[in-house]
């Protein structure tokens, strides 16, 4: 992809000058395979007609009166034949004109490029399921972004400034991506929404992230959605209009810098530990629903997790969202219910392993 980015960008710059002068909209390629079409059948009706010419023999004068290849005619010709023949390769000149302008456009200018590029990401969004729609492609959508890239998660982009798509296709990575309103169905639908387990609302105001949680939650019921909000009286807002999580960045912003100041060494440990590019420590969440079946209504003490793979559990998230820090051994992994592991890559990687081959 990043190289048909680059042939895209630079067949661009070579041929702003025609796309100023023939505008884009009255070259179709479809529009000059018809004409092609219809100026071949001319010339076969016209032969068969004037010149009483079987069909093959129509057929083989006019491939030559076209392709100007200059062999000799079939018979020759009566003068309403010629003067047919005079004013058709006229015509020919004006319909060559075009179709090598189409085939400028498309070939040249990079428009077959993008069109193979575009349809590309739209069946590579159509072929997704269980991924994450983030809506915006501002400062926080990019850092967004940036952590599932990270980690691996399927995603798709809605954005519709024109400056922040190409940034996109010239990324090095294989962002998808829809250029549309994501306040409308038709984005939405197109960014698989039916089928996404996550959306995020990133947009600047809030109002348009009120309209995004209220059409995403129509078209799916069953979508985690996480919206941001720039006013604390967007909250609620948010919330009754179907939003899982509201967040605002400035409050958390605030509420960081303010525990810098009362509890420094808790936070700078809390930073280290969540920093992925200089700490090999992460969370993981093991949801009721995510585990194997044999994993399925067992007891903490039951599953020997760090015995076996060194992470830790460190919270219980129950059915009602509580979270309990430091679950007993007797705490049961049922429906809806989650454990919050913590641990170095090693350990986590490893507990993936250990769960998927555990038998009690």
């Amino acid at each position: 992809m990043p190289l048909v980015h680059t042939i895209i960008e630079k067949s661009r710059k070579w041929t702003t000058w025609k796309s100023q002068l023939i505008p884009g909209t009255i070259l179709d390629v479809n529009l000059a395979v018809a004409i092609f079409f219809i100026d071949l059948l001319v010339g076969i009706a016209g032969f068969m007609w004037l010149e009483q010419f079987e069909f093959i023999d129509a057929f083989y004068q006019t491939v030559i009166t076209i392709s100007t290849v200059g062999f000799t005619e079939v018979k020759r010709l009566d003068d309403q034949g010629k003067i047919f023949v005079s004013f058709y390769i006229l015509f020919n000149i004006g319909v060559f004109a075009y179709i090598l302008s189409v085939f400028s456009y498309y070939i040249i200018q990079g428009e077959i490029f993008k069109t193979m590029h575009l349809n590309h990401v739209k069946n590579s969004i159509e072929s997704l399921s269980n991924h994450v729609i983030v809506c915006g492609f501002g400062k926080y959508g990019r850092e967004i972004t940036k952590h599932f890239l990270q980690h691996k998660i399927p995603f798709v982009v809605i954005d519709i400034n024109p400056e922040r798509i190409e940034s996109i296709q010239g990324s090095e990575s294989d962002i998808l991506y829809i250029q549309d309103d994501a306040t409308h169905d038709e984005a939405l639908v197109a960014a698989g929404v039916g089928r996404a387990r996550s959306l995020i609302a990133a947009l600047p105001e809030d109002s348009d992230n009120v309209f995004i949680v209220l059409t995403a939650r129509q078209l799916n019921p069953q979508l985690d959605i996480i919206s941001r909000a720039k006013d604390p009286k967007s909250q609620k807002k948010l919330a009754l209009a179907g939003a899982n999580h509201v967040v605002m960045p400035e409050q958390i912003g605030g509420f960081y810098m303010a525990t810098l100041v009362s509890k420094p060494g808790a936070v700078e440990f809390f930073s280290f530990i969540t920093n992925e590019h200089s700490s090999d420590i992460g969370f993981e969440e093991l949801a009721y629903e995510n585990v194997p079946a044999s994993c399925q209504g067992l007891k903490l003490g039951e599953l020997h997790i760090r015995l076996n793979t060194g992470a830790n559990i460190i919270g219980f998230r129950d059915a009602v969202g509580y979270y309990h820090i430091n679950p007993g051994p007797d705490t049961v992994l049922s429906p809806q219910t989650s454990f919050i592991v913590l641990g170095d890559k090693r350990q986590l990687n490893k507990l993936k392993d250990y769960l998927n081959t555990f038998y009690l």
